[in-house]
């Protein structure tokens, strides 16, 4: 298959100027992917801009703001084998997606490719590759790259029957480092997710931090913990996290959200299997002594 069996999908909110850059680059590569943007109810103009300036593009309009389910809604729209996300800050390097194409067409266990970031205009590597380029999972016979349980959702492409598989992004989470849970639902149901350095994804993410998010991705890390690892592993990251609310500010609020949704985390719990949860603690063990996430 070729570029032509990549879709693109976009979930946006009111970042109507950087959708905007995003979407003429995507729409400038070779061959023009058929593009979905979900838009998370933006109230700045976003659904103008689309219909005025970007008519090729398919667009839901979704009624409330549905955080990283909106993938999943742009996910079921595409009738494409293959997706590829993008953030409304980041887009695809030319031949990228025509090479993931080629990927996953040879190897067909490959549920989810994780791309290489380059970083801004002085397209810096992301830091998170050679995380993921040294992960210690190494590599499979039929897979291609080298196995990971972690990525970056805007530099990431799926196999679309892989991803309805396992349901797409968690409810629970609603955004915020919800990769994780992605990738050990997707290898809990056999497939494969890999880093292949050879797929190239830009990112140029807004300087200013977004308000609330180191508490929501603690948050989040927690929630993970709680529906998918060992019971005494979850009781002991939430203890962890305890102690060092009683002095940070962002680790109260993530405890206090974590709270909130545990009852919905509970309910929806599902350990993973033996060989997956042995993989996460080989990982777990690496970015502990690296400081890092894989």
């Amino acid at each position: 298959m070729s570029q032509a069996s990549v879709g693109v999908v976009i979930a946006t909110r009111n970042r109507a100027p950087s959708l905007a850059r995003t979407l003429r680059h995507i729409l400038d590569l070779p061959g023009r992917p058929p593009v979905v943007v979900a838009d998370n109810a933006s109230t700045d103009g976003t659904r103008d801009l689309l219909a005025r300036d970007f008519p090729q593009v398919r667009v839901l309009n979704l009624p409330s703001n549905r955080g990283a389910l909106a993938r999943t809604d742009g996910v079921r729209s595409l009738d494409t084998p293959y997706v590829a996300f993008s953030d409304d800050d980041s887009w695809w390097a030319p031949g990228a997606l025509s090479r993931a194409a080629g990927l996953f067409d040879a190897h067909p266990r490959l549920g989810l490719l994780a791309a290489r970031t380059l970083v801004g205009p002085a397209v810096e590597p992301d830091p998170l590759n050679e995380v993921l380029a040294t992960s210690p999972l190494g590599r499979a016979t039929d897979l291609p790259g080298t196995q990971v349980l972690g990525f970056l959702a805007c530099a990431a492409v799926v196999r679309r029957s892989a991803y309805m598989d396992v349901g797409g992004f968690h409810p629970v989470l609603f955004f915020g480092g919800e990769e994780t849970l992605l990738a050990y639902d997707l290898a809990a149901r056999g497939w494969g997710v890999t880093h292949c350095p050879d797929v190239i994804a830009h990112h140029h993410p807004d300087p200013t931090p977004r308000t609330g998010r180191p508490a929501v991705v603690r948050r989040n890390d927690l929630l993970t913990a709680w529906l998918r690892r060992p019971l005494p592993y979850a009781l002991a990251r939430t203890r962890d996290l305890a102690t060092e609310a009683r002095r940070d500010p962002h680790a109260r609020q993530a405890l206090r959200e974590t709270l909130a949704r545990l009852p919905a985390a509970l309910g929806a719990r599902r350990p993973l299997p033996p060989h997956v949860e042995r993989a996460a603690r080989t990982l777990d063990t690496a970015a502990a002594a690296l400081g890092a996430t894989v």
